[in-house]
């Protein structure tokens, strides 16, 4: 049961013209610029603590796995390092904190993690001959595990345990507890769960049956959690903003013509950016583009206009930045981006 329902104000608005929609981005969105080069695709990036590095994932060139690892970027050297094992299938890094730790969720136990090398590969090879994409959809690998390890990728060490996909997790503002989604209760159901910092003492927060729950993120006060379901239905996501002791669970967004995901909350702790695109004409490839709602009115902005895909934002700790994972020109493998950013007023 949801306490409120509070209606998206989403207009299905096209994209600006090709002349036009840099400078439609300019009133909340100032210094765009690519960070990530030279991979064959990266997404996903959080700030450190001390907002001078990101952790992201992206697919490295020429080592045979065209799956994504994890990296961190310093950004005013601009060096990246991998974080993770190498092998495998990653997602979901964050920082802890305190910036001595990071967690991210990966394959690489899995003995067969390799086998899926070739099948992925293949994939591609009939997607280019074709010349059709596929449709995306996310692998919930059953070997998905959260891990822990110090920012150089030394000290990993496993924090879920049991067989199933445990992953996208973030840490709280103390840095505490971990939320994160899972199937651990049910292969068909994902939910989302709080469990200690080091992997101990996991509770259940959802209870939305046959549907997933997951992306969540802590308020910057630690008291609500912040994620996506498709429960209304499957795989079309909608936002929702829970307690994190499982109370006053509502829904933030509900359009079914439109998806809505990666939502981030912003510092004030009343606002968020998400990433949402129409999906009603079948016959039309939907735009993802950022928006920015103030969680108790839904009232909505949109932040860009590119004829490519923007999706999941996430700000600074001191909210001056943002940076999103992008297409910008419809064409491009994505990248990770970063802009000066500028609140909406209201």
């Amino acid at each position: 049961m949801h306490a409120l329902l509070l209606p998206t104000l989403l207009v299905a608005a096209q994209p600006a013209p090709a002349d036009d929609w840099k400078k439609a981005e300019e009133a909340h969105l100032k210094n765009v610029a690519q960070l990530t080069f030279d991979f064959a695709r990266a997404g996903e990036a959080y700030f450190s603590p001390d907002g001078k590095k990101l952790i992201f994932q992206a697919e490295e060139k020429g080592t045979g796995n065209p799956f994504y690892q994890i990296f961190t970027l310093d950004l005013e050297t601009k060096r990246f390092a991998r974080v993770s094992p190498g092998v495998g299938k990653t997602t979901c890094s964050y920082f802890s904190p305190d910036g001595k730790k990071v967690i991210f969720a990966s394959s690489h136990e899995d003995p067969n993690a390799r086998d899926e090398y070739a099948k992925e590969q293949k994939a591609r090879d009939d997607e280019k001959a074709s010349g059709k994409r596929r449709r995306y959809q996310w692998d919930f690998d059953p070997h998905m595990a959260i891990y822990e390890a110090n920012p150089d990728g030394t000290g990993v060490k496993r924090l879920t345990d049991g067989k199933g996909y445990h992953a996208e997790g973030a840490y709280s503002p103390d840095g505490k507890s971990i939320v994160f989604c899972s199937n651990r209760d049910d292969e068909k159901s994902l939910q989302l769960y709080i469990m200690d910092a080091d992997g101990k003492n996991v509770r259940r927060l959802t209870n939305a049956p046959n549907c997933y729950n997951g992306g969540p993120f802590f308020s910057p006060d630690g008291k609500k959690v912040i994620f996506r379901s498709d429960r209304e239905k499957k795989d079309q996501l909608q936002l929702y903003v829970i307690d994190v002791d499982g109370k006053n669970e509502r829904q933030l967004t509900k359009d079914l013509n439109w998806v809505c995901w990666g939502p981030y909350w912003y510092k004030d702790g009343k606002h968020i950016a998400y990433a949402a695109a129409d999906h009603s004409n079948p016959l039309a490839r939907p735009n993802y583009d950022l928006y920015w709602m103030n969680v108790e009115t839904g009232k909505t902005t949109r932040l860009t206009h590119a004829p490519g895909a923007d999706v999941l934002p996430v700000f600074s700790p001191d909210g001056t930045k943002v940076v999103w994972s992008s297409t910008r020109d419809g064409r491009s493998p994505a990248q990770v981006y970063i802009a000066d950013f500028t609140p909406p007023r209201e």
